[in-house]
C-alpha cells in the first residue's frame, strides 16, 4: 500500500513539473512576441526591416498553402539526414582506428585538427564547383561539419572504457568482436551520442551554407529568394523552420540516447 501511494505521488509530482515547464515555456514565448511587437512600435520600423509576428505568421500560412515551405524543407531535410549519416559513419570508423592505433593518430591527427581551422563557408564554393550544385555537394558539406565532433567523441568514448575490463575479457578468451560488442560499444555509447547530438544540430548549418553558395531548392535557397525580394517575413519563416529542424534532430538523438542508455538508469 505504501509503495502504491509512493508511485502515485511520484507520478503527480512528475505531471506537475511537466505542466510547470510547459507554462514557463509558453509564457517566455508570449513575452518574446510581445517584446518583438513593442520594439517595432517604439522604433517605427518598416516591415521590410523587421516584420511583426502577425506578418510572419501570415507569410508562414501563405508559404505553407502554396507548397514552397514544405517542398524546400523536405530538400533541406534530405541533405541534412544524408550528410549526418555519411559524416557519422566515416567519423565512427576513423575514430575507432585512431583510438586503437597510436601510430595512425600521430599521422592523421595534425591534418584533422588543421582541417577544422578552415571555415566551411570557404570550402563550400569549392565543393559546389567540383561536384556541382546538386544534392551531393550539400551532403558533403553536412558530412564535413558533422565529422569532427563525432570523431572526437568516438575516440574519447572508446578510450574511456576501463582497461581492467578489457583485461578481464581477454582473460576469458573473448574475441575482438565480442570485446567490441559487449564492452567497447556500450562503454563508448554515452560519449558518442553526445557528439552525435552536436553533429545533428551542426548538420543543419552545413546544408544551409551549401544552399547559400549554389542551389535551386532548399530553405537556404528560399532565404536567398526572399532576401532578393526584400520579403523579410519569409526570411523569418525559413529561419524559424531551420530552428525547428535543428531542435527536432536534437530531440530525436536525445530520445535515442534515453532509449539505448536506459540500462544506466536501472543500474542507478
Amino acid at each position: 500500500m505504501d509503495l502504491t501511494i509512493y508511485r502515485k505521488g511520484t507520478r503527480n509530482v512528475t505531471r506537475w513539473m511537466i505542466r510547470r515547464r510547459t507554462i514557463l515555456v509558453l509564457a517566455s514565448i508570449l513575452a518574446a512576441l510581445g517584446l518583438w511587437e513593442l520594439v517595432i512600435l517604439w522604433a517605427n520600423l518598416p516591415a521590410f526591416i523587421l516584420p511583426g509576428p502577425v506578418l510572419v505568421w501570415q507569410s508562414f500560412l501563405q508559404s505553407l498553402a502554396d507548397g514552397s515551405l514544405l517542398g524546400n524543407t523536405w530538400v533541406t531535410l534530405e541533405e541534412v539526414l544524408s550528410g549526418l549519416l555519411l559524416g557519422s559513419i566515416l567519423a565512427t570508423v576513423l575514430g575507432y582506428l585512431l583510438a586503437k592505433s597510436p601510430v595512425a593518430e600521430r599521422l592523421l591527427a595534425p591534418y584533422l585538427v588543421a582541417s577544422q581551422a578552415i571555415p566551411v563557408v570557404a570550402i563550400a564554393p569549392l565543393l559546389v564547383i567540383w561536384f556541382g550544385s546538386g544534392m551531393f555537394s550539400k551532403v558533403l558539406i553536412c558530412a564535413l561539419i558533422v565529422f569532427f565532433p563525432v570523431l572526437v567523441n568516438t575516440v574519447v568514448g572508446l578510450r574511456a572504457v576501463p582497461e581492467n575490463l578489457r583485461d578481464l575479457l581477454h582473460s576469458m578468451r573473448a574475441t575482438r568482436w565480442q570485446i567490441l560488442t559487449y564492452l567497447e560499444v556500450p562503454g563508448a555509447l554515452p560519449v558518442f551520442l553526445g557528439g552525435l547530438r552536436i553533429g545533428a544540430t551542426l548538420s543543419v548549418i552545413g546544408a544551409v551554407v551549401g544552399e547559400f553558395v549554389g542551389a535551386d531548392s532548399g530553405l537556404g535557397f528560399l532565404i536567398n529568394v526572399a532576401r532578393g525580394r526584400y520579403d523579410t517575413a519569409l526570411v523569418f519563416v525559413a529561419i524559424f523552420t531551420l530552428v525547428a529542424l535543428a531542435l527536432a534532430l536534437y530531440g530525436a538523438v536525445a530520445a535515442i540516447e534515453s532509449r539505448l542508455l536506459a540500462w544506466r538508469e536501472k543500474e542507478s
